[in-house]
């Protein structure tokens, strides 16, 4: 299947980019290489993108739609070890970062994935396909408790006991081995008036799983620190989230880099030592056109924060 994704916000990322023709950028993400294509069109001979991406199929299929560009670096690895891989490629510090953290349409709609609801496969979810955990490890091998965990937390899901509860109780028999017999059991579970409301009914449980596959969000903290000290003073660091957990982690690490006082606040001087490192450039969150939402529907929940290193 040919690996497709709309770039989200594209001009808004390349705004907030601010690129420079001889500077050095990097996708933390490079998916379908989308906003990267942007990216190098803006360069000159001198400047470089770094694409990064834990998907092997991501890289592939972004070096053949990059390959009249031959100032692009590829590197197989997770965007939360960016400071240990841009020290591999001896470079010092770079003019911007891009962070977009959505699955792609490709791992979504590639049956065998098992990202989607909609598709019969098996429990995968694996964004890095050389990992050995799954799906299929959390649905078959969490406990009720922490099923619910996750489920609650990850998902929002105001259903996640009587959900962990159905999970629990359908595996004692056999193990879950499919997307679509998960989706039976999130379905009896959730009541019907529920099911015929909002959004699909194993979305949100879905969601959970995959990020808890991924560990989405125990990486992120690290991961925006990690590339806000590899930024040049002026560079821009853009992150585009879709779901509310991961954008209160953007905003929040934010804030805490732009003020890490921690003095108490009836001091009249700072004697923590703590120096702001970024100033927030977009205070709201940036949102997709009602056009770009109409051309592209899975654009409805991103958002885009913007910071610049001080």
């Amino acid at each position: 299947m040919e690996f497709k994704h709309i770039s989200v916000l594209l001009d808004e990322v390349l705004e907030g980019l601010d690129i420079k023709q001889n500077g050095i950028y990097v996708d933390c993400t490079l998916g379908g290489a989308g906003h990267s294509k942007e990216i190098l069109k803006r360069l000159n001979s001198e400047g470089r993108l770094i694409g990064i991406d834990q998907d092997s199929d991501a890289l592939k299929a972004a070096s053949e739609k990059l390959k009249d560009f031959n100032n692009v670096t590829y590197v197989h690895n997770n965007f939360t070890n960016i400071t240990n891989i841009l020290d591999e490629l001896n470079v010092e510090a770079v003019d911007g970062i891009l962070m977009d953290l959505g699955v792609s349409s490709y791992q979504l709609d590639t049956d065998e994935r098992g990202f989607s609801y909609m598709k019969d496969a098996s429990l995968d979810m694996r964004m890095n396909r050389e990992d050995q955990f799954s799906a299929y490890d959390i649905v078959n091998g969490y406990s009720e408790e922490d099923l619910y965990r996750i489920i609650r937390e990850y998902g929002e899901e105001r259903f996640a006991k009587r959900i962990a509860q159905f999970i629990v109780d359908r595996r004692k028999n056999n193990p879950i081995k499919t997307t679509l017999e998960l989706v039976d059991i999130i379905k009896a579970a959730i009541p019907a008036k529920a099911r015929r409301e909002g959004p699909h009914p194993a979305k949100r449980t879905f969601q959970a799983i995959r990020i808890e596959v991924n560990k989405e969000l125990e990486i992120l903290d690290k991961a925006i620190e990690g590339a806000v000290r590899k930024l040049k003073k002026g560079g821009r660091l853009n992150i585009i989230t879709f779901h509310s957990l991961e954008d209160r982690i953007v905003k929040n690490k934010f804030k805490e880099l732009e003020n890490p006082c921690t003095c108490p606040k009836e001091f009249p001087i700072c004697i923590c030592g703590k120096r702001s490192e970024i100033k927030i450039i977009s205070r709201k969150p940036i949102e997709p056109s009602s056009e770009e939402v109409t051309n592209n529907p899975r654009s409805r929940s991103a958002k885009l924060r913007i910071a610049e290193r001080t």
